[in-house]
This record gives C-alpha cells, sequence and structure tokens, in this order.
C-alpha cells in the first residue's frame, strides 16, 4: 500500500501455547516440556513456540506439539483456541502476544522431547506449577474453560477412548471439576441426556472387583447437553 510504513510500529512477536489435559489413572494430567534454552533453561512450561510468517495460529500449535513432544497426528486430538494473552513483559526477550490453546487427548501416548525441549512428560496436574512465562495463569484458565464446557457441551467425551463405560465419563467429569459425584445421579443424568452418548450393542468391560462387566458406549451424535449437567457447586446438590 502507497504510503504505509510498515516500520512505524515497534515490531512483536506471536506465539502460540499449548494447554493439553488428559486422563491418567483418574486423575487430570497436563503435558509439561522442560526448557532446555534461555529464557526460563531447566524450567517446566506449556509446549508452544513462535509462529512462522505463513502460518495460521491453529496449524503453528499442530506444528509445536508434534516437535517439541513428538505428538503428531494424534488420534482423538481435540484443540480449541482458549484466549490470547498480551500483557507487556510477560517474555524478558521482547513483546511476544501469545495465542493459546486448550487440547484435550484421550489414552495419551507418552510424549518424546524434541527441537529446544529437552524433556517432554506428563504431569498430575495438582503438581504442575511454577510454571515458566505466565503459564500458570494459562493452564489454569484452561481447567476453567474446559470445567465450563463439561456443562454444556458433550465435551467429556473428548477425553475418552472410541468405547468407554459410564464410570469411566464420571471420572472425566470428577478430575476436571475436582470433586466426587454421585454415581446413581450421574449415571440417571447421563442417559436420559437425548445424543449424550449411545450403547455400544453387545459390548461389556470388567472394570474389576466381582460384579458383572459395564457396558460400553459411545459419544452420540448431540454437541450441547440439554439439560445442562451442573458440576455440585452450581446446583448444591450431588451431580
Amino acid at each position: 500500500m502507497r504510503g504505509y510504513d510498515k516500520h512505524a510500529f515497534e515490531p512483536f512477536a506471536v506465539t502460540v501455547d499449548l494447554a493439553v489435559l488428559t486422563l491418567r489413572a483418574g486423575a487430570l494430567h497436563v503435558l509439561l516440556v522442560e526448557r532446555g534454552q534461555e529464557p526460563y533453561a531447566g524450567r517446566w512450561a506449556l509446549p508452544g513456540g513462535f509462529l512462522l510468517p505463513e502460518e495460521s495460529a491453529e496449524t503453528a500449535a499442530r506444528r509445536e506439539l508434534a516437535e517439541e513432544t513428538g505428538l503428531a497426528d494424534v488420534t482423538g486430538l481435540h484443540l480449541e483456541q482458549l484466549r490470547t494473552y498480551s500483557e507487556p513483559g510477560r517474555d524478558p526477550r521482547m513483546r511476544v502476544v501469545s495465542v493459546a490453546f486448550a487440547a484435550l487427548l484421550p489414552g495419551p501416548p507418552e510424549p518424546h522431547a524434541g527441537t529446544d525441549a529437552a524433556e517432554a512428560r506428563w504431569v498430575p496436574y495438582e503438581k504442575a506449577g511454577p510454571l515458566a512465562f505466565d503459564h500458570d495463569r494459562i493452564l489454569a484458565d484452561a481447567r476453567t474453560r474446559v470445567g465450563a464446557k463439561l456443562e454444556y457441551t458433550c465435551l467429556a467425551t473428548a477425553f475418552c477412548p472410541a468405547e468407554f463405560t459410564l464410570g469411566e465419563l464420571q471420572q472425566v467429569y470428577e478430575a476436571v471439576w475436582g470433586t466426587p459425584l454421585d454415581r446413581p445421579n450421574f449415571r440417571r443424568k447421563v442417559l436420559a441426556t437425548p445424543g449424550f452418548v449411545e450403547p455400544v450393542p453387545g459390548a461389556a468391560r470388567l472394570t474389576g472387583g466381582r460384579g458383572k462387566p459395564a457396558a460400553l458406549y459411545r459419544a452420540g451424535t448431540a454437541t450441547a447437553l440439554n439439560p445442562p449437567l451442573l458440576r455440585p457447586s452450581r446446583e448444591g446438590r450431588p451431580a
């Protein structure tokens, strides 16, 4: 454009950060990398990196996830934009604006560190901090967002394998919300919600103990829960 000076404004960088959540042994875990370079060398952080000139933010997020953790073309990966973090001083190198994503994985594979990450691992959410940069805030925001969406959408099934028991689905809600739920009440609400889950004909799985095998379900066709499945703190009674 004639007359436009692209150097009239101070340049800044754009990065992507990923809060990747999963369930392991019924507990909420987050994918972290150990930084191999300054700033914050040796500190744990969320996977992420700088946006390349020809990339969209989502393309960069998927690339960085593959490069830093070895998780490329992950089956069942649910990725959505969380928010933008633009506070001055959040990165000691220069002005950096980050587009953060929340990602959910069922039955997660083991990560393998690459590029500038010294190590990559799944860490229990409650033991994840303190993290480099403002990643503690991003991680907390991701859990809050996911927890809220569990109430009104079918997002919980993204944490589950293709076929799952209602007990495994309940573990998702308990892990993300951080509170136990009443099993019969939870089962009743899930099965009464049109399109939330559908049974897998003739399929069952032993879940431990001496009880009979538990029936298997898969994600239904609905995207929203009607009525919503509210967490106990919102209802004042068990879910």
